[in-house]
């Protein structure tokens, strides 16, 4: 229950609507209790005594009480379900919000599923403890006190007999609510389990039938289906021990009521009229008890929800900003003795380099040599573990992450477009940007004549990941994004990777004019691509090994002067034979 106190900041705020619910439901619960009172005056007094005038009276009384009963049950359950819809969307908002402010790290361990089923199943099952457990927990409680106490004025004797049975309900209860709370929980994490197997299936849907492992996913998510399945069943089996006692219990009630009431009413102790009262009250008395194990359900099940949703939102943003006055205007970067370090494994190690501003900046290495590391850190997507990397002279931590990231555009090694049009794929991020701005950056971009082939041209809609389009289309839309931002600091992370090298040439020689105005900073396998930068830094095993320009490392005749001579064999080799 410790889980369900962490909801009271979210129903606070509908603290007036839930005391207007609770106060119609005292009123619905007392208005239920006049029903077999009236009933009880009808045999009593209107038939018993042939008092037969009461009787139409008596009878459009209970139909008026019902009436009215019906409304206002109507009213607090539009209240309580307005109330849950509200908190949950409080609740979405502020999960969401969260996701958006998040690290790289928290997603590099987070699976994709696992968040996909907190926002959904798990909200769910909180709305359900707003909508309905609490309700009808407030509901039980007062039938049950109101008829208990209405009860023993009716008379003693049979209401002490009818509470012999409520300690072995109350063990029946305890005992079930103590088995099925861990099980809910697993009932959570089994959910989680299946929902992150067919987000990955459907992620990575071209990887498996590349590899003609549709089968082996088949089985991967049978798997998780069926505990999923199994764990359900658990769950039900306990239902189905604990249930029929606790049906039983209840039922022994009706027959104490019948048993014992019947043979006061022989003996002339009581009157039937207060016989069939008890009975009236009776299922006031035994509706609570039997939906014990339903509201118990439903309640653990909130307090599982609550544990999985909190312990995400209580989860540590280790990287934020300071609402400090510091803009990057100029575009320098300098890193200070950098060490970093990513899930305990040293990733970088003693980075030293001083880039002045619109200077152009290649990064070349073999795959894991730290090289996306490296520029994540200039945005701060990533803290250094020891160090210091600043931005026009100032460290990275003391910016406002807001303002740092709106001068930096980067464009990534895996492309990712929205399930919108090209046009506003080009221009997220960019506020007020126009349609002459959005073409500007798709010719540099080399995208623009692709783009025009399409009948609805930049309003065509691309769906999720940008399916539709080509590797090399997606990238080249990708590059116009960042170009459109018209940042001083721009990184393009082997960002012509998808393209030809015609392709590549011309947006090379596009960006030529556009690289003046910012610090470039280009990973790249090609060298191509960075030898004509003013510094260019060759990473091996996180360490910079060699650094200078293109023909000053060249003459080094080192691991850099390798490659090029790799890339470039065949230049050679045709050069030689027309020699």
């Amino acid at each position: 229950m410790d889980n369900l106190k962490k909801l009271s900041p979210y129903f606070e705020k509908y603290k007036k609507l839930l005391v207007i619910g609770f106060t119609l439901i005292a009123l619905s619960i007392s208005l239920g209790m006049i029903n077999p009172y009236i009933s009880k005056m009808v045999i009593d007094e209107s038939i018993t005594k042939r008092k037969y005038n009461l009787l139409a009276p008596l009878l459009i009384s209970m139909l008026l009480v019902s009436l009215i009963r019906g409304l206002i049950r109507y009213t607090h359950s539009y209240i309580f379900e307005n109330v849950s819809q509200n908190i949950l969307y409080d609740l979405r908002e502020n999960l969401y919000k969260f996701l958006q402010r998040q690290t790289y790290e928290f997603y590099d361990k987070t699976r994709t599923g696992e968040l996909m089923a907190r926002m959904t199943g798990d909200l769910e099952g909180i709305r359900m403890f707003f909508s309905t457990a609490i309700s009808l927990l407030v509901e039980n409680i007062l039938n049950f006190s109101i008829s208990l106490t209405i009860m023993f004025l009716l008379n003693v004797k049979l209401t002490l007999a009818l509470l012999l049975s409520t300690p072995l309900l109350l063990v029946l209860v305890y005992f079930f609510d103590k088995t099925i709370r861990p099980e809910f929980i697993k009932i959570r994490e089994k959910y989680s389990k299946l929902n992150t197997a067919t987000q990955e299936n459907i992620t990575g849907i071209r990887v498996v039938k590349a590899f003609s492992q549709e089968d082996f996913e088949i089985e991967k998510f049978s798997s998780a289906n069926r505990d999923y399945k199994e764990q359900n069943i658990t769950v039900g089996l306990i239902w189905g021990r604990f249930f029929p006692m606790i049906e039983a219990v209840t039922s022994l009630l009706v027959l104490i009521i019948f048993a014992l009431g019947g043979f006061m009413v022989i003996n002339k102790s009581i009157t039937i009229g207060t016989l069939m009262a008890f009975q009236g009250y009776l299922w006031a008395i035994v509706w609570p008890l039997r939906s014990l194990g339903w509201i118990i359900s439903m309640v653990e099940r909130a307090n599982a929800s609550c544990e999985r949703v909190f312990s995400l939102l209580y989860t540590p943003i280790k990287i934020k900003g300071k609402p400090t006055q510091y803009e990057l205007k100029e575009g320098s970067v300098k890193f200070e003795n950098v060490y970093f370090k990513h899930f305990g494994n040293i990733v970088l190690e003693d980075i030293n380099f001083d880039i002045k501003p619109k200077m152009k900046v290649g990064i070349i290495g073999p795959t894991g040599s730290g090289k996306s590391s490296l520029v994540n850190l200039i945005p701060r997507f990533y803290d250094v573990s020891a160090g210091k990397v600043l931005v026009d002279g100032v460290d990275v931590r003391e910016y406002d992450l807001k303002k740092l990231r709106s001068a930096i555009s980067i464009i990534p090694q895996e492309t990712f477009l929205f399930s919108d049009t090209i046009a506003n794929n080009i221009a997220y991020g960019v506020e007020n940007a126009t349609f002459e701005d959005i073409v500007k950056a798709a010719k540099l971009a080399q995208a623009h004549d692709f783009i025009m082939e399409f009948p609805e041209g930049y309003e065509t809609l691309v769906g999720e990941r940008g399916i539709g389009l080509s590797g090399g289309q997606k990238q080249r839309i990708a590059i116009a994004r960042a170009l459109l931002k018209k940042p001083k600091i721009l990184i393009l992370d082997d960002a012509t990777s998808a393209v030809d090298m015609e392709t590549e040439y011309l947006i090379h020689q596009a960006l030529e004019e556009y690289f003046k105005d910012c610090t470039v900073f280009i990973i790249a396998h090609r060298i191509s691509m960075i030898k004509d930068c003013d510094v260019i830094f060759y990473l091996e095993n996180g360490k910079i090994v060699e650094q200078g320009t293109h023909n000053e490392l060249l003459a080094m005749r080192g691991k850099y002067y390798n490659i090029f001579v790799q890339q470039y064999k065949d230049i050679y080799s045709t050069q030689k034979e027309g020699d």
